[in-house]
């Protein structure tokens, strides 16, 4: 090489990484699972099955994203240990119980979008407890493991690195937390109510660097929401 030639261009690891990593898409599998239902359901709705014999398919997706997310439990590490104390639980379960409550007050009309079109567990008047059980089950126990990772573990630090895992909860930059709480209020129907518990949830991830802060608290919200659905008949609020 002469003096005169340019030095080899010395590559950037980070300009050639995939914007998805496998660690992403181990987090967003399951979430895509839990989305493609959902689409199946209006599907379905539209080809005149009944929104009655249509209240099962919540089960299956349940499972369905149960079985996902145990197949790529093996990825999740932050979850393979329980890193809560017992203080930090109780603020959580505070936390949980704070978003329900705003959950069923933040709920005029401009704070709602669209009509939604609810849960409806009774059969000829009466309720069907299986169905009742499972949909709370299933909102209160699988519900937010499979959404803190998407949201929280993933997205929020995604948005600060590609390589999202190098990102640690408590550095996660503000502009990230807030377009995420964004992204998961319109998510909901209440979409006011969505964004106040994803900067809930998102508040707790960073200051106890856990996923199973927000994890717990996601649980108790969804818990407590749906008991006070089966206790006041407001069916919509499924």
């Amino acid at each position: 090489m002469s003096d005169r030639d340019p030095p080899s261009a010395i590559p950037d690891p980070a300009a050639s990484a995939p914007m998805l990593n496998h660690a992403a898409w181990m987090r967003i599998l399951p979430f895509l699972v839990y989305l493609l239902f959902i689409v199946i359901n209006d599907v379905l709705g539209r080809c005149g099955v009944p929104a009655a014999s249509l209240r099962w398919l919540y089960a299956v997706k349940i499972v369905a994203v149960s079985v996902t997310l145990l197949m790529c439990w093996r990825h999740y590490t932050e979850l393979h240990t329980w890193r809560l104390s017992p203080a930090w639980a109780a603020l959580a379960v505070l936390a949980g119980l704070a978003v329900f409550a705003l959950w069923i007050g933040l709920d005029a009309g401009w704070m709602v979008v669209g009509t939604p079109a609810g849960f409806d567990p009774r059969t000829d008047g009466s309720i069907n407890w299986l169905m009742v059980a499972v949909r709370i089950g299933g909102a209160a126990l699988v519900v937010p493991v499979m959404e803190e990772l998407f949201w929280r573990s993933f997205l929020m630090r995604w948005l600060d690195a590609v390589d999202f895992e190098s990102v640690a909860p408590a550095l996660v930059r503000l502009q990230s937390v807030a377009i995420a709480a964004l992204l998961f209020g319109f998510e909901h129907n209440q979409w006011l109510a969505g964004i106040v518990a994803g900067l809930a949830y998102s508040l707790l991830y960073m200051r106890q660097t856990t996923l199973w802060a927000p994890i717990l608290a996601h649980g108790i919200t969804n818990g407590v929401l749906g008991l006070w659905i089966v206790h006041s008949a407001n069916w919509s609020y499924w």
